[in-house]
């Protein structure tokens, strides 16, 4: 897996090795970032964007945000070998000044979170297919205010998902890549 555009474009991004955690495809990935970079619908931009990547995996979404040009990204992720990996790849991209990393249960994460004097622009949740307590997630996210008030939420989710999701959100759009649907909302 690479990062796909700007300033740390072509780089590799190590993954975990154990089949515990599900990399977001290149394909998603680049999707998500055109829609971001080209929909009239979303107002929400990279550039210098502050960043919550939840179940982070590899890193790669965040990652390439920071490629991009965001400002800051925190990464959440409590799986430790997956853990591992992303401070590898922050590491070897040499993005520790645009990174924090918190090895932490999101759900454990969001309960604890200060957002008085900070709130994110955009907010990636990218949890296990399996995962069924999302609006419980995405209740807490609007409950503590960490969405800025032109913020968006990008959920990952597989295509046959039928969960319905939180009446607390609007969703603005949703994509389908492969088994993959993304959901953009705020």
């Amino acid at each position: 897996m690479r990062i796909i555009s700007g300033t740390l474009k072509g780089k590799k991004i190590e993954l975990p090795r154990d089949k515990s955690t599900r990399p977001l495809r290149d394909l998603v990935k680049e999707s998500i970032f055109n829609v971001l970079e080209h929909s009239n619908k979303i107002q929400t931009k990279i550039k210098d964007a502050i960043i919550l990547d939840l179940f982070s995996g590899s890193g790669s979404f965040g990652l390439e945000a920071i490629s991009r040009g965001a400002k800051k990204v925190t990464f959440i992720e409590n799986y430790f070998n997956a853990y591992e990996v992303i401070l590898k790849n922050i590491k070897n991209l040499n993005c520790q000044d645009f990174s924090e990393l918190k090895n932490y249960d999101c759900f454990q994460f969001i309960d604890g979170a200060d957002t008085k004097n900070s709130k994110f622009d955009l907010i990636f949740i990218d949890p296990p297919y399996k995962e069924k307590n999302i609006n419980i997630l995405l209740d807490k996210i609007i409950e503590k205010k960490m969405l800025d008030k032109s913020g968006l939420l990008i959920i990952h989710r597989h295509k046959k998902d039928d969960i319905k999701l939180s009446s607390k959100i609007s969703i603005i759009d949703e994509r389908f890549y492969g088994i993959s649907k993304i959901i953009f909302a705020n």
